[in-house]
């Protein structure tokens, strides 16, 4: 049975990096399109670009293909590049021999990499794409909201 495709849009947002938090995810398959969204304390905006696709791809219910877009170069570079793959092998260390950061984040990301078939997407941010312009409304206004949550993992 082929596996369902399902386009995954992201973004992040901090208000202060770091500072209050949040993340904004769009998934569509076929007609059918879902939002997500969660806001955070104090955290840093590479760890909403990172959240934002860990919890696109986690919310999928079975192995599917995916592109998933972001206009993060942190995260589109690391992946895509290969970087991540190098910091792990290395203990999380980088080329520098500094501990590479957002670990535990990495560490939930790269197995869903592994069980479905993700084609990531870099797109400018900003720039008036539709999804993308609606992700960073969904993170903005998840990172002002009232109920925010502790990111334990960010010191």
């Amino acid at each position: 049975m082929d596996k369902k495709f399902v386009e995954v849009y992201t973004d992040g947002a901090c208000k202060g990096n770091p500072g209050r938090g949040g993340y904004g995810v769009i998934l569509k398959y076929g007609e059918l399109e879902k939002e997500l969204s969660g806001g955070y304390e104090c955290t840093t905006n590479n760890r909403m670009e990172l959240l934002a696709a860990i919890v696109g791809l986690e919310s999928l219910k079975m192995p599917c293909r995916v592109n998933l877009y972001s206009d993060s170069k942190y995260l589109v570079d690391s992946i895509t590049k290969g970087w991540v793959y190098g910091w792990k092998k290395k203990g999380w260390k980088k080329s520098d021999n500094k501990l590479a950061l957002n670990v535990d984040l990495w560490e939930r990301l790269l197995p869903l990499l592994s069980v479905h078939e993700v084609n990531i997407i870099w797109v400018k941010g900003h720039a008036g794409h539709p999804e993308n312009e609606r992700c960073d409304a969904l993170a903005v206004a998840a990172a002002e909201g009232n109920n925010l949550q502790k990111d334990e993992n960010y010191s």
